[in-house]
């Protein structure tokens, strides 16, 4: 059983219990409650903070857990009915409505229910996470002096310059903004980059969250096909005639879902067409630092090669350190890079200054290195363990491109199978996967589905977790 469940369940048997004391009452010593359930210090821990949160108890340190004081009676519930005309007549003006959801996202950020293998998840496991070397980090980042203090808005120097010798070529400290992770730094280029009710072009299947940034900015995601090696350029240059498009966002590496690079004759390609259309390239690197140990050498980012400024880059640590860990960079030359700096600060003001200071601390220790070696290592091994599962117990999947990055992978489903009929199937046999209709903005030509292989504790859950997938395609076949 995983840390998240083990805290859940005990957590709702403190909650059942909680009738046995009177008000004010002491709870049985955390490690009377270890000896008790026999789970870890750190499990008692947390399942009393999400009791504390509840408002049902209260710690006191030293001293220990107390029921609290029964509340007063609720007040009765307002009438919120008139929200609804008040938000139905928000953007009735505007050309493309904007609309918030945020479906896309919440695909894989949830937790599946306890038992369930998660093979849907777009983190990898605490297993993968440097939770050590991190904790380390964020200890001597307090340390730092003034490291309570206000960063410099762009963010700190040093972290820029880290940033932007990741990214190579010519790009400069000078030309990068530290942001609150990549989603937020993509949500601060489509703003800066196109006015609402303009269309934007992108991969199609793509990332799922950037069209929910799309669509709640107001901007007309319009797709264009990929093959095995990334983008067609044919296709993107007659997207950009038919639309008057500016905006192009693209993944030139592990493109998520399809994990497809794109292809070294197309780089060049691909910002020759966006330069003759005026238009702007929204790279998104975010998985560069999830190369797997046996991936050939990678080609560098689109911006290294970029000295027009056509390219504005989005890379962030988060994919290869933990999902809480959000610290990401936007890199752009000429003007629009001060239109992109007075978005974030507008927004968000900075982002805050020990999480930067932790982030300095990380990459500069012997801790990361290593840290990425076996990261490596690792995704490459669960990569062939999933493969080879699905070779064995569902050949009748369709994997059009195994990547040699990334965390998940792509697949086809037959003719006859629909992607909400084998999920609900999939989910009864205890495994969660991925619809693949979310990463299309139109019409997708075939059911899909993605499966994570990093979410899961280790090679052993892949193997669980396709066999549970074989009885959920059998159930709807």
């Amino acid at each position: 059983m995983n840390e998240r469940s083990s805290v859940g369940e005990l957590a709702e048997q403190l909650r059942r219990e909680l009738n046995r004391y009177s008000p004010g009452e002491k709870l049985p010593s955390s490690r009377a409650l270890v000896e008790r359930f026999r789970v870890s210090p750190v499990t008692v821990s947390r399942a009393l903070a999400q009791l504390a949160a509840e408002g049902l108890v209260v710690t006191r340190p030293g001293a220990g857990a107390f029921r609290t004081r029964p509340h007063a009676t609720p007040a009765p519930a307002g009438d919120t009915s008139w929200q609804e005309v008040a938000l139905s007549a928000d953007g009735t003006g505007d050309v493309v409505p904007r609309t918030v959801d945020a479906s896309g996202v919440m695909i894989s950020l949830p937790a599946p229910p306890p038992g369930v293998l998660e093979l849907s998840g777009g983190y990898p496991h605490p297993g993968l996470q440097p939770e050590h070397a991190m904790a380390a980090a964020l200890a001597r980042a307090g340390r730092r002096p003034g490291a309570w203090g206000r960063p410099p808005l762009e963010g700190l120097p040093e972290l820029r310059e880290w940033f932007a010798r990741g990214i190579g070529g010519a790009v400069s400290a000078a030309e990068v903004l530290i942001a609150a992770g990549g989603q937020s730094a993509l949500a601060t280029a489509l703003r800066a980059l196109a006015p609402a009710g303009a269309p934007v072009l992108v991969e199609s299947p793509t990332y799922p969250g950037m069209l929910d940034l799309a669509r709640a900015a107001g901007l007309r995601p319009v797709p264009v096909p990929m093959d095995r090696d990334g983008v067609r350029p044919d296709l993107l240059a007659d997207a950009f005639r038919a639309t008057g498009a500016r905006v192009f966002v693209c993944q030139p590496l592990f493109q998520n879902p399809t994990g497809a690079v794109l292809a070294p004759d197309r780089r060049a390609e691909v910002l020759r067409i966006a330069r003759a259309s005026g238009a702007f390239v929204i790279e998104d690197d975010y998985v560069r630092r999830l190369a797997h140990a046996d991936a050939p050498p990678l080609p560098r980012p689109l911006a290294a090669d970029d000295p027009d400024g056509v390219v504005v880059h989005v890379g962030s640590l988060t994919k290869a350190t933990s999902p809480s860990f959000r610290v990401a960079a936007l890199a752009a030359r000429g003007p629009v890079l001060e239109r992109l700096r007075a978005i974030q600060i507008v927004d968000s003001f900075f982002v805050p200054r020990p999480l930067q200071e932790a982030a300095l601390e990380l990459v500069g220790s012997p801790a990361w290195p290593r840290h990425l070696r076996s990261l490596s290592a690792e995704l490459a091994a669960r990569r062939e363990a999933m493969t080879g599962a699905l070779a064995l117990h569902l050949p009748e999947l369709t994997v059009p491109h195994i990547p040699f990055g990334g965390f998940h992978l792509w697949l086809r489903l037959p003719e006859g199978v629909t992607e909400p009929a084998l999920i609900g199937a999939a989910l009864r046999a205890g495994v969660s996967v991925t619809p693949g209709r979310a990463y299309f903005s139109a019409e997708p030509p075939a059911a899909h589905i993605r499966l994570s292989f990093a979410a899961v504790a280790g090679t052993g859950e892949i193997a669980e977790g396709v066999r549970r997938l074989r009885a959920a395609y059998d159930e709807v076949r």
